[in-house]
């Protein structure tokens, strides 16, 4: 449509320039015809010298007996008709019947020309939207049909618990005297809450194509302009739309944009978003009511939304969308991969196993992933090498081979990536090892990774424990090996991570004894939320500082201790890591103990089999793993 509008458009723009150009050009013969004075062409006349004249209104254009043309102008009070004819001057007179309503037009054309180019550019300015330029307040809902493709719920797999409770609106859509029957009331809207990537957009076009309704699409900064009232202008006007459509379902992305508890923010009750958001309160459960409409939302931060949203008669059902469960991302990896060709030796549940915390979005993309490296090297089918290389990538960044890197700094790296896998190794309830590399990768200069053999839901205070000594492993395994005065920066990332963990357990978790159990996060971090006017003492902050400090060091003393006691296989784990770069968890554990890294069946070396590891090579397995130990490769300023 608007390309249609930008045509027209074009089309009569051009027609009023040719009407412009055919306008003057009438004159053109006068452009180029010699202008001399009345008198002149009295004088000619007399002369016998005229040829021919012709008479326009006040011009009179005449041709001289050589050929040449000339005009003149015509005095009012001048009888020039019985001068030809005493002369026996031929006379041709044109009609000026349209002269007037020409000179009118010609004086009118410049005007239209402004006044439609500024309706174009108003045009543009807003979108070329509904209304054309004074198209503000219409909404900007975009209705979903099915030649968008249609969704539906068997391409929405492992949040079988979010299709449940949204299968009844479904079922009434389609059946709704089922439910009217016994005096039951579909919810008037679902709300969809989940972190990103978990499927919410995708949930909510599954419910409209199982109903096969009109399915209206709109996000939640559309409604936010910066004039006041549009907003709630769209509102109305996407609510009367889909009263003309229902039953339908309005869908809502990113609500939070609009969603946002008032009274908190810089223009008080008259802000733009605040007047939006009263309107969509009243659309949703005011004196109207909205049959058959059935508003579905989506947002990952619940917490910062107006109460009066969330109460029935306006969401009613809440719907938590989670990261899938180990069952749940074989069921995603499934329907990501019926468009892939895989090979024999692809096992999804294997993946699935080896990819805690993955949401769906991480799961399709490592599907791509593996299916651009299987094309890449030109295979006709993905390989469990490829999703493997896949994983890698997605979950440490790409190799910089190219990097160029010293033998001191390799060496340095490789101490203290081993000291992360020795120490995690060691203690029962660390993560699992998946693998270790000392090759760059994303903007680590090495890493060890660790994967959980199940989904972890919580966390306990020893493993939170083992998990510090892991984390500071890498800087006591520097300070072994070259000593305090030679450590490096590297272990930034590990202090970082260590004191997230440390800060959790003090402030949020109650782990500490000495501070208790108090959430002194907010208070501590200057939220002013439900804690609002909580102040802590200084001495209090010292105290959490301590307890801080002590988790953190009785984790490096531990980590020191382990390092000290299984001195030898850290220092064969570091020079197995200088040899063959990476190293699986089972290659790691057979280091350790002095054989190759591979049996004698296998042929090549680690370094050759960097880039198919095995997945079943994890011997035991956190909700998507953070790489443990990644050296910074600059000192940071």
């Amino acid at each position: 449509m608007g390309n249609a509008r930008n045509i027209a458009f074009w089309v009569v723009l051009f027609l009023l320039i040719l009407a412009l150009f055919n306008l003057f050009s009438g004159g053109g013969s006068t452009l180029q015809s010699r202008e001399i004075s009345y008198s002149e062409f009295v004088r000619a006349v007399e002369d016998k010298t005229v040829a021919n004249v012709t008479l326009d209104g006040e011009q009179v254009r005449f041709r001289s007996n050589d050929g040449t043309d000339y005009v003149a102008i015509k005095p009012e009070d001048a009888s020039i008709t019985e001068l030809l004819i005493a002369n026996d001057v031929p006379i041709r007179a044109e009609q000026q019947e349209q002269s007037g309503f020409q000179a009118f037009l010609l004086s009118l054309l410049p005007f239209l020309l402004l006044i439609g180019v500024w309706i174009y550019f108003m045009n543009r300015m807003q979108g070329g939207g509904k209304g054309g330029a004074m198209g503000f307040g219409k909404s900007k809902a975009k209705l979903l049909t099915e030649k968008h493709g249609r969704v539906t719920f068997d391409d929405v797999a492992g949040i079988d618990e979010a299709k449940e409770e949204l299968e009844e609106i479904v079922e009434f859509l389609r059946n709704p005297q089922k439910f009217s029957r016994l005096g039951g009331k579909i919810p008037k809207g679902a709300l969809l809450v989940g972190p990103p990537g978990t499927g919410k957009t995708l949930l909510a076009r599954a419910i409209a194509g199982e109903a096969g309704v009109p399915f209206f699409t709109i996000s939640g900064s559309d409604f936010v302009e910066m004039f006041v009232g549009v907003g709630a202008s769209r509102v109305r006007d996407m609510f009367e739309q889909a009263k003309k459509n229902a039953p339908c379902i309005v869908f809502i992305d990113e609500i939070d944009a609009v969603g946002r508890a008032r009274g908190q923010g810089y223009g008080g009750g008259n802000d733009e978003r605040e007047q939006t958001l009263n309107q969509l309160l009243v659309e949703m459960d005011g004196f109207e009511a909205n049959e058959g409409v059935i508003i579905v939302a989506a947002t990952n931060r619940r917490d910062v939304l107006d109460p009066a949203l969330l109460r029935p008669g306006r969401f009613d059902r809440q719907v938590t969308v989670p990261n899938p469960d180990i069952k749940g991302r074989e069921k995603i990896l499934g329907v990501h991969a019926r468009k892939t060709p895989l090979g024999p030796d692809v096992d999804l549940r294997i993946i699935a196993r080896g990819t805690p915390g993955f949401s769906g979005a991480d799961l399709a993309n490592l599907v791509n992933e593996a299916a651009l490296m299987a094309a890449r090297v030109g295979r006709r089918f993905v390989t469990m090498e490829d999703f493997e290389n896949a994983k890698d990538k997605v979950m440490m960044g790409a190799e910089r081979r190219s990097m160029v890197l010293t033998d001191e700094q390799k060496e340095k790296t490789a101490y203290h990536e081993a000291g992360h896998a020795v120490v995690g190794l060691t203690l029962p309830q660390c993560d699992p090892v998946y693998k270790a590399t000392i090759i760059p990768r994303g903007g680590a200069l090495g890493m060890v990774v660790s994967l959980p053999e199940i989904d972890r839901l919580n966390w306990h205070k020893s493993e939170c424990e083992e998990k510090l000594a892991m984390t500071m492993a890498g800087k006591a395994a520097e300070i072994i090996k070259y000593g305090p005065e030679n450590v490096s920066n590297g272990p930034a990332g590990d202090i970082q991570q260590a004191s997230a963990l440390a800060r959790a357990m003090v402030l949020q978790w109650g782990m500490s004894d000495k501070v208790g159990n108090i959430d002194y996060r907010e208070a501590a971090e200057g939220y002013s939320g439900n804690t609002a006017g909580l102040s802590v003492s200084a001495h209090t902050k010292e105290m959490i500082e301590e307890e801080v400090r002590r988790f953190i060091t009785d984790a490096y003393d531990r980590a020191y201790q382990i390092l000290q006691e299984r001195k030898d296989d850290w220092e064969r784990l570091a020079q197995g890591l200088l040899e063959y770069e990476t190293l699986t968890g089972e290659e790691i554990e057979r280091v350790i103990r002095g054989e190759p890294p591979h049996s004698g069946d296998d042929k090549g070396s680690a370094a050759s089999k960097e880039d198919t590891p095995s997945l079943t090579a994890i011997p035991k397995t956190k909700p998507k793993a953070k790489p443990e130990g990644g050296l910074e490769p600059e000192p940071t300023v």
